[in-house]
């Protein structure tokens, strides 16, 4: 069984700007996060360790640098984090979160051929599945 990923607000701004880059050092990452989230050097040092410690990034050392990447795929994350939203405000229904969205006015018409599209993808997978 997969384990679950987990990403705190503040430790997604860190991977977003891994994501990005594949490997950054703190110099790197200071700067960035400095124009982003308002974060010190201290405060991005402080995350990063965390982070790595928690294991969602790895790093390699150049010399006395050390070059941070990421141990977890976006993709991976976002999956998470989407059944987490869906699980905690929709108790886990789709069809529930459609319909808010419907009822208020929150799909363009790009919006619902796009949602076909995947419905249609999705529907087909099933067929090939049985």
């Amino acid at each position: 069984m997969k384990q679950e990923i987990r990403v705190t607000n503040s430790e997604w701004y860190v991977m977003e700007c891994l994501w990005e880059e594949e490997s950054r050092s703190l110099m790197q990452i200071v700067p960035i996060l400095k124009e982003r989230v308002g974060w010190s050097k201290s405060t991005c040092a402080t995350m990063v360790r965390r982070m790595a410690e928690k294991g969602l990034i790895g790093y390699r050392e150049n010399g006395k640098t050390k070059y941070f990447f990421p141990n977890i795929k976006k993709e991976d994350v976002v999956v998470q984090e989407t059944k987490d939203f869906l699980q905690r405000i929709y108790d886990g229904s789709v069809g529930m979160m459609m319909s808010a969205l419907v009822r208020q006015n929150g799909l363009s018409k790009e919006d619902i051929q796009e949602l076909q599209e995947i419905l249609k993808a999705a529907e087909n997978k099933v067929e090939k599945e049985r």
